[in-house]
Protein backbone atom coordinates (compact mmCIF):
# COMPACT_ATOMS: atom_id res chain seq x y z
CA UNK A 1 0.00 0.00 0.00
CA UNK A 2 1.46 3.30 -1.14
CA UNK A 3 1.65 6.75 0.64
CA UNK A 4 -0.44 10.12 -0.25
CA UNK A 5 0.50 12.77 2.33
CA UNK A 6 -1.71 16.16 2.34
CA UNK A 7 -0.76 19.37 4.33
CA UNK A 8 -3.69 20.33 5.58
CA UNK A 9 -4.41 24.19 4.89
CA UNK A 10 -4.48 26.82 7.78
CA UNK A 11 -8.10 28.12 6.71
CA UNK A 12 -11.61 26.92 5.90
CA UNK A 13 -11.30 25.15 2.30
CA UNK A 14 -12.48 26.97 -0.36
CA UNK A 15 -12.52 27.33 -4.49
CA UNK A 16 -8.83 28.68 -3.87
CA UNK A 17 -7.36 26.24 -1.72
CA UNK A 18 -4.40 23.64 -2.52
CA UNK A 19 -2.64 21.10 -0.91
CA UNK A 20 1.11 20.38 -0.86
CA UNK A 21 1.26 16.37 -1.28
CA UNK A 22 3.46 13.78 -1.25
CA UNK A 23 3.69 10.46 -2.50
CA UNK A 24 5.52 7.37 -1.42
CA UNK A 25 5.52 3.93 -1.98
CA UNK A 26 7.70 2.35 1.16
CA UNK A 27 6.83 5.42 3.30
CA UNK A 28 10.33 6.27 3.81
CA UNK A 29 11.63 7.67 0.41
CA UNK A 30 9.25 10.17 -1.74
CA UNK A 31 8.13 9.18 -5.17
CA UNK A 32 6.68 12.88 -6.10
CA UNK A 33 5.32 15.91 -4.52
CA UNK A 34 3.45 18.91 -5.15
CA UNK A 35 1.12 21.38 -4.75
CA UNK A 36 -2.92 21.26 -6.51
CA UNK A 37 -6.34 21.78 -5.35
CA UNK A 38 -8.43 18.74 -4.00
CA UNK A 39 -10.09 17.35 -7.34
CA UNK A 40 -6.11 17.62 -8.75
CA UNK A 41 -4.50 15.98 -6.67
CA UNK A 42 -2.81 12.42 -7.37
CA UNK A 43 -5.56 9.88 -7.58
CA UNK A 44 -6.44 7.70 -3.75
CA UNK A 45 -7.84 4.36 -5.38
CA UNK A 46 -6.78 1.03 -4.11
CA UNK A 47 -3.96 0.50 -2.29
CA UNK A 48 -3.43 3.71 -1.54
CA UNK A 49 -3.60 5.40 2.38
CA UNK A 50 -4.63 8.82 2.31
CA UNK A 51 -2.49 10.89 5.58
CA UNK A 52 -3.75 14.23 6.09
CA UNK A 53 -1.32 16.20 8.46
CA UNK A 54 -2.10 18.99 10.58
CA UNK A 55 0.15 21.75 10.89
CA UNK A 56 1.72 22.80 14.29
CA UNK A 57 0.16 26.05 14.45
CA UNK A 58 -3.55 24.68 14.86
CA UNK A 59 -2.45 22.19 17.39
CA UNK A 60 -2.50 22.76 21.36
CA UNK A 61 -1.00 20.05 23.52
CA UNK A 62 -2.33 19.23 27.33
CA UNK A 63 -0.73 17.15 29.14
CA UNK A 64 -3.52 15.15 31.67
CA UNK A 65 -4.14 12.33 34.05
CA UNK A 66 -7.26 10.23 32.65
CA UNK A 67 -9.51 9.11 35.46
CA UNK A 68 -9.89 5.55 36.13
CA UNK A 69 -12.37 4.00 34.03
CA UNK A 70 -12.26 6.42 31.34
CA UNK A 71 -10.15 5.22 28.52
CA UNK A 72 -9.66 5.94 24.24
CA UNK A 73 -12.87 3.90 23.69
CA UNK A 74 -15.06 5.70 26.93
CA UNK A 75 -18.08 7.32 25.57
CA UNK A 76 -17.74 9.54 27.93
CA UNK A 77 -14.20 10.62 27.34
CA UNK A 78 -14.88 13.45 25.54
CA UNK A 79 -17.06 14.91 28.01
CA UNK A 80 -14.16 13.85 30.59
CA UNK A 81 -11.82 15.68 28.94
CA UNK A 82 -13.51 19.07 28.15
CA UNK A 83 -13.94 18.96 32.35
CA UNK A 84 -10.01 18.58 32.46
CA UNK A 85 -9.05 21.14 30.21
CA UNK A 86 -11.67 23.98 30.58
CA UNK A 87 -9.29 26.67 32.44
CA UNK A 88 -6.62 25.49 29.99
CA UNK A 89 -8.83 26.17 26.44
CA UNK A 90 -9.32 29.72 24.86
CA UNK A 91 -12.83 28.37 23.23
CA UNK A 92 -15.76 26.39 24.20
CA UNK A 93 -15.02 22.42 23.86
CA UNK A 94 -17.86 22.38 21.77
CA UNK A 95 -16.01 23.81 19.54
CA UNK A 96 -12.96 21.56 19.96
CA UNK A 97 -11.64 18.21 18.63
CA UNK A 98 -9.81 16.68 21.49
CA UNK A 99 -7.43 13.19 20.33
CA UNK A 100 -5.35 11.21 22.31
CA UNK A 101 -2.03 9.64 22.60
CA UNK A 102 -1.44 6.44 20.92
CA UNK A 103 -0.27 4.70 24.09
CA UNK A 104 -3.07 5.87 26.19
CA UNK A 105 -4.48 4.16 28.69
CA UNK A 106 -7.59 3.96 31.37
CA UNK A 107 -6.17 6.20 34.78
CA UNK A 108 -2.79 7.48 33.16
CA UNK A 109 -1.43 10.02 32.32
CA UNK A 110 -1.06 11.08 28.43
CA UNK A 111 -0.91 14.08 26.29
CA UNK A 112 -4.27 15.43 24.35
CA UNK A 113 -3.87 17.04 21.05
CA UNK A 114 -6.73 19.64 20.55
CA UNK A 115 -7.94 22.10 17.46
CA UNK A 116 -10.59 23.61 16.22
CA UNK A 117 -13.38 21.21 15.14
CA UNK A 118 -15.18 22.79 12.34
CA UNK A 119 -11.61 23.43 10.54
CA UNK A 120 -10.69 19.85 10.58
CA UNK A 121 -14.35 18.50 9.94
CA UNK A 122 -14.26 20.78 6.84
CA UNK A 123 -11.59 19.47 5.13
CA UNK A 124 -11.74 16.24 5.78
CA UNK A 125 -15.51 16.55 4.53
CA UNK A 126 -13.87 18.29 0.89
CA UNK A 127 -11.26 15.58 0.70
CA UNK A 128 -14.43 13.05 0.98
CA UNK A 129 -15.84 15.08 -2.15
CA UNK A 130 -12.93 14.76 -3.68
CA UNK A 131 -12.64 11.27 -3.65
CA UNK A 132 -9.51 11.30 -1.80
CA UNK A 133 -10.83 9.59 1.85
CA UNK A 134 -8.50 10.20 4.83
CA UNK A 135 -7.23 7.22 6.42
CA UNK A 136 -5.07 8.82 9.36
CA UNK A 137 -4.86 12.61 10.89
CA UNK A 138 -1.35 12.85 12.10
CA UNK A 139 0.10 15.87 13.26
CA UNK A 140 3.01 17.96 12.03
CA UNK A 141 4.62 17.89 14.84
CA UNK A 142 3.97 15.39 18.32
CA UNK A 143 5.52 15.18 21.58
CA UNK A 144 8.15 12.72 21.84
CA UNK A 145 10.99 11.78 23.89
CA UNK A 146 13.86 13.00 21.97
CA UNK A 147 16.30 15.96 23.07
CA UNK A 148 15.48 19.23 22.09
CA UNK A 149 15.65 19.93 18.46
CA UNK A 150 14.73 23.36 16.09
CA UNK A 151 13.77 23.20 12.23
CA UNK A 152 12.04 26.52 10.62
CA UNK A 153 9.60 26.24 8.35
CA UNK A 154 7.41 28.16 5.64
CA UNK A 155 8.01 31.12 3.49
CA UNK A 156 10.23 34.29 3.69
CA UNK A 157 7.31 36.35 4.38
CA UNK A 158 5.64 33.95 7.17
CA UNK A 159 8.63 31.83 9.25
CA UNK A 160 7.95 29.27 11.97
CA UNK A 161 10.44 27.94 14.19
CA UNK A 162 9.09 24.26 15.12
CA UNK A 163 10.28 23.34 18.60
CA UNK A 164 10.53 19.31 18.71
CA UNK A 165 10.70 17.42 21.50
CA UNK A 166 8.75 16.37 25.01
CA UNK A 167 6.76 19.66 24.48
CA UNK A 168 6.48 20.21 21.05
CA UNK A 169 5.91 23.92 19.94
CA UNK A 170 4.83 26.21 17.46
CA UNK A 171 6.26 29.90 17.15
CA UNK A 172 6.76 32.45 14.67
CA UNK A 173 10.16 33.78 13.71
CA UNK A 174 11.40 37.02 14.42
CA UNK A 175 13.64 39.05 16.71
CA UNK A 176 12.13 37.82 19.58
CA UNK A 177 12.27 33.95 19.27
CA UNK A 178 15.71 34.22 20.61
CA UNK A 179 14.32 36.30 23.97
CA UNK A 180 11.30 33.09 23.97
CA UNK A 181 14.03 30.46 23.38
CA UNK A 182 15.81 31.63 25.81
CA UNK A 183 13.31 31.87 28.57
CA UNK A 184 11.92 28.38 28.07
CA UNK A 185 15.15 26.68 27.49
CA UNK A 186 18.00 28.65 28.66
CA UNK A 187 21.29 27.50 26.80
CA UNK A 188 20.29 24.62 25.83
CA UNK A 189 18.48 25.70 22.98
CA UNK A 190 21.93 27.03 21.23
CA UNK A 191 23.41 23.52 21.25
CA UNK A 192 19.93 21.35 20.08
CA UNK A 193 19.93 20.64 15.96
CA UNK A 194 19.10 23.15 13.87
CA UNK A 195 16.59 21.81 10.04
CA UNK A 196 15.36 24.46 7.71
CA UNK A 197 13.44 24.55 4.36
CA UNK A 198 15.68 25.90 1.77
CA UNK A 199 13.05 29.03 1.52
CA UNK A 200 13.93 30.04 4.83
CA UNK A 201 17.32 28.88 5.67
CA UNK A 202 19.17 32.37 5.05
CA UNK A 203 16.35 33.47 7.68
CA UNK A 204 17.22 30.84 10.25
CA UNK A 205 20.55 31.59 10.15
CA UNK A 206 20.15 35.26 10.66
CA UNK A 207 17.68 35.03 13.72
CA UNK A 208 19.40 32.36 15.43
CA UNK A 209 22.94 32.48 15.08
CA UNK A 210 23.15 29.09 13.64
CA UNK A 211 23.92 27.48 10.22
CA UNK A 212 21.00 25.09 9.42
CA UNK A 213 21.15 21.59 7.68
CA UNK A 214 18.54 21.84 4.91
CA UNK A 215 15.67 19.95 5.09
CA UNK A 216 13.09 19.51 1.59
CA UNK A 217 9.48 20.24 2.93
CA UNK A 218 8.34 17.05 1.20
CA UNK A 219 10.82 14.73 3.38
CA UNK A 220 9.47 16.44 6.53
CA UNK A 221 5.95 15.89 5.79
CA UNK A 222 6.75 12.15 4.52
CA UNK A 223 8.63 12.07 8.30
CA UNK A 224 5.29 13.33 9.97
CA UNK A 225 3.13 10.31 8.27
CA UNK A 226 5.33 7.83 10.13
CA UNK A 227 4.23 8.53 13.92
CA UNK A 228 1.83 6.48 15.58
CA UNK A 229 -0.51 9.40 16.39
CA UNK A 230 -3.99 9.08 14.51
CA UNK A 231 -5.88 12.03 14.94
CA UNK A 232 -9.23 11.08 13.52
CA UNK A 233 -10.65 10.06 16.76
CA UNK A 234 -14.66 10.26 17.99
CA UNK A 235 -16.58 11.58 15.37
CA UNK A 236 -13.82 11.46 12.88
CA UNK A 237 -13.06 8.11 13.66
CA UNK A 238 -12.77 5.45 10.79
CA UNK A 239 -14.25 2.11 10.12
CA UNK A 240 -12.97 -1.34 11.91
CA UNK A 241 -12.02 -2.59 8.56
CA UNK A 242 -10.58 0.67 7.71
CA UNK A 243 -7.97 0.54 10.58
CA UNK A 244 -7.54 -3.19 9.88
CA UNK A 245 -6.78 -1.99 6.47
CA UNK A 246 -3.95 0.65 7.39
CA UNK A 247 -2.47 -1.72 9.58
CA UNK A 248 -2.06 -4.38 7.18
CA UNK A 249 -0.97 -1.78 4.62
CA UNK A 250 1.99 0.02 6.77
CA UNK A 251 2.76 -3.59 7.63
CA UNK A 252 3.44 -4.47 4.43
CA UNK A 253 5.03 -1.15 3.80
CA UNK A 254 7.73 -2.28 7.01
CA UNK A 255 8.30 -5.48 5.56
CA UNK A 256 8.57 -5.19 1.99
CA UNK A 257 11.32 -1.53 2.67
CA UNK A 258 12.37 -1.82 6.48
CA UNK A 259 16.13 -2.47 6.53
CA UNK A 260 15.71 -4.55 9.50
CA UNK A 261 13.50 -6.91 7.45
CA UNK A 262 15.79 -7.70 4.82
CA UNK A 263 17.04 -10.82 6.01
CA UNK A 264 13.40 -12.30 6.53
CA UNK A 265 12.96 -10.93 2.55
CA UNK A 266 15.69 -12.69 1.34
CA UNK A 267 15.14 -15.97 3.35
CA UNK A 268 11.25 -15.58 1.95
CA UNK A 269 12.68 -14.95 -1.86
CA UNK A 270 15.01 -17.94 -1.09
CA UNK A 271 12.01 -20.29 0.20
CA UNK A 272 10.54 -19.39 -2.45
CA UNK A 273 12.73 -19.94 -5.10
CA UNK A 274 13.38 -23.55 -3.82
CA UNK A 275 10.06 -24.44 -3.87
CA UNK A 276 9.69 -23.23 -7.58
CA UNK A 277 13.43 -25.67 -8.37
CA UNK A 278 11.82 -28.52 -6.23
CA UNK A 279 8.27 -28.19 -8.36
CA UNK A 280 10.20 -28.17 -11.82
CA UNK A 281 12.38 -30.85 -10.65
CA UNK A 282 9.21 -33.24 -9.62
CA UNK A 283 7.73 -32.47 -12.83
CA UNK A 284 10.54 -33.63 -14.99
CA UNK A 285 10.99 -36.91 -13.11
CA UNK A 286 7.21 -37.41 -13.71
CA UNK A 287 7.84 -36.99 -17.29
CA UNK A 288 10.82 -38.42 -17.56
CA UNK A 289 9.13 -41.25 -15.89
CA UNK A 290 5.96 -41.02 -18.72
CA UNK A 291 8.26 -41.22 -21.25
CA UNK A 292 10.67 -43.90 -19.98
CA UNK A 293 6.85 -46.40 -20.34
CA UNK A 294 5.95 -45.15 -23.50
CA UNK A 295 9.62 -46.34 -24.84
CA UNK A 296 8.60 -49.95 -22.93
CA UNK A 297 5.06 -50.12 -24.39
CA UNK A 298 6.64 -48.82 -28.10
CA UNK A 299 9.39 -51.26 -27.54
CA UNK A 300 7.16 -54.38 -26.70
CA UNK A 301 5.13 -53.53 -29.72
CA UNK A 302 7.21 -53.25 -32.32
CA UNK A 303 9.12 -56.45 -30.98
CA UNK A 304 6.33 -58.12 -30.34
CA UNK A 305 4.60 -57.10 -34.16
CA UNK A 306 7.90 -56.08 -36.62
CA UNK A 307 5.07 -55.65 -39.32
CA UNK A 308 4.52 -52.42 -37.18
CA UNK A 309 6.66 -49.39 -38.53
CA UNK A 310 5.32 -46.64 -36.62
CA UNK A 311 4.42 -46.01 -33.23
CA UNK A 312 1.42 -43.52 -32.71
CA UNK A 313 -1.02 -44.95 -29.95
CA UNK A 314 0.66 -48.38 -28.75
CA UNK A 315 -2.05 -49.64 -26.70
CA UNK A 316 -4.58 -49.45 -29.95
CA UNK A 317 -2.06 -50.66 -32.10
CA UNK A 318 -1.40 -53.54 -30.00
CA UNK A 319 -4.97 -54.47 -29.68
CA UNK A 320 -5.41 -54.37 -33.28
CA UNK A 321 -2.69 -56.46 -34.20
CA UNK A 322 -3.80 -59.14 -31.75
CA UNK A 323 -6.83 -58.92 -32.87
CA UNK A 324 -5.90 -59.67 -36.70
CA UNK A 325 -3.39 -62.41 -35.61
CA UNK A 326 -6.03 -64.03 -33.79
CA UNK A 327 -8.47 -63.88 -36.84
CA UNK A 328 -6.04 -65.09 -39.23
CA UNK A 329 -4.84 -67.98 -36.93
CA UNK A 330 -8.58 -68.96 -36.25
CA UNK A 331 -8.27 -68.64 -32.79
CA UNK A 332 -11.10 -67.16 -30.39
CA UNK A 333 -11.44 -63.90 -29.08
CA UNK A 334 -13.06 -63.12 -26.28
CA UNK A 335 -15.89 -61.26 -28.31
CA UNK A 336 -16.90 -64.17 -29.89
CA UNK A 337 -20.32 -65.70 -29.23
CA UNK A 338 -18.83 -68.34 -27.98
CA UNK A 339 -16.77 -67.63 -25.64
CA UNK A 340 -19.42 -65.01 -24.47
CA UNK A 341 -21.93 -68.29 -24.75
CA UNK A 342 -19.19 -70.10 -22.54
CA UNK A 343 -18.44 -67.36 -19.73
CA UNK A 344 -22.49 -66.98 -19.08
CA UNK A 345 -23.01 -70.59 -18.78
CA UNK A 346 -20.44 -71.05 -16.44
CA UNK A 347 -19.85 -68.21 -14.27
CA UNK A 348 -24.64 -67.57 -14.19
CA UNK A 349 -26.99 -69.52 -12.11
CA UNK A 350 -28.21 -72.43 -14.17
CA UNK A 351 -31.70 -71.39 -13.00
CA UNK A 352 -31.89 -68.44 -14.86
CA UNK A 353 -33.14 -69.62 -18.20
CA UNK A 354 -33.02 -66.88 -21.28
CA UNK A 355 -35.76 -66.24 -23.64
CA UNK A 356 -33.41 -65.19 -26.44
CA UNK A 357 -30.19 -63.74 -27.15
CA UNK A 358 -28.92 -60.76 -28.92
CA UNK A 359 -25.49 -60.43 -29.95
CA UNK A 360 -22.73 -58.35 -31.34
CA UNK A 361 -19.11 -58.04 -31.49
CA UNK A 362 -17.69 -57.64 -27.61
CA UNK A 363 -21.96 -57.73 -26.03
CA UNK A 364 -24.16 -60.16 -25.53
CA UNK A 365 -27.78 -58.83 -24.32
CA UNK A 366 -29.70 -62.37 -22.64
CA UNK A 367 -33.21 -61.46 -22.09
CA UNK A 368 -36.03 -63.22 -19.83
CA UNK A 369 -33.49 -63.05 -16.72
CA UNK A 370 -34.01 -61.79 -13.58
CA UNK A 371 -30.75 -62.28 -11.29
CA UNK A 372 -31.03 -61.50 -7.41
CA UNK A 373 -28.87 -58.64 -6.11
CA UNK A 374 -27.12 -61.84 -4.63
CA UNK A 375 -26.93 -63.74 -8.11
CA UNK A 376 -25.66 -60.58 -9.82
CA UNK A 377 -23.04 -59.80 -7.53
CA UNK A 378 -21.56 -63.46 -7.28
CA UNK A 379 -22.08 -63.17 -11.43
CA UNK A 380 -20.22 -59.89 -11.50
CA UNK A 381 -17.33 -60.82 -9.08
CA UNK A 382 -16.98 -64.40 -11.18
CA UNK A 383 -16.74 -62.81 -14.87
CA UNK A 384 -14.61 -59.75 -13.79
CA UNK A 385 -11.26 -62.06 -14.00
CA UNK A 386 -12.31 -63.64 -17.25
CA UNK A 387 -12.23 -60.00 -18.59
CA UNK A 388 -16.05 -59.49 -18.84
CA UNK A 389 -18.58 -57.29 -17.39
CA UNK A 390 -22.05 -57.86 -16.21
CA UNK A 391 -25.12 -55.36 -16.26
CA UNK A 392 -28.90 -55.06 -15.84
CA UNK A 393 -30.57 -52.97 -18.60
CA UNK A 394 -34.19 -53.02 -19.53
CA UNK A 395 -35.20 -56.60 -18.20
CA UNK A 396 -32.18 -57.97 -19.97
CA UNK A 397 -28.68 -58.76 -18.63
CA UNK A 398 -26.18 -57.63 -20.77
CA UNK A 399 -22.56 -59.08 -20.98
CA UNK A 400 -19.63 -57.30 -22.24
CA UNK A 401 -16.20 -57.49 -23.19
CA UNK A 402 -13.49 -54.94 -21.69
CA UNK A 403 -13.60 -55.42 -17.75
CA UNK A 404 -10.06 -55.25 -15.70
CA UNK A 405 -9.19 -58.41 -14.82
Amino acid sequence: MSLLVLALPSGLPGPASSHAWVTSLDGRRVSAHGEAAASLLPPAGRGVEVVAVVPASGLSWHSVQLPRGIGPRSPRLRATLAGLLEEQLLDEPEQLHFALAPDATAGGLTWVAVCRRDWLTAHIQALDAAQRPVARIVPELAPDADNLRLTVTGEPEHPQLLVGGPNPQALPLNAGTRMLLHARWGDAWTQAPLQAEPAVAALAESWLGQTPALLAPAERRLAASGTAWDLAQGELARSGAARTSRRLGAAWRTFAHAPRWRPARWGLALLLLAQVAGLNLAAWRTRSELAERRQHVSAALTQSFPQVKVVVDAPVQMAREVAALRQNTGAASPRDLGAMLGAWAQQVDAAAVPTAFEFSPGELRVKGVQLSASALTQARAQLRPLGYRLDTEEGAAVLREGATP
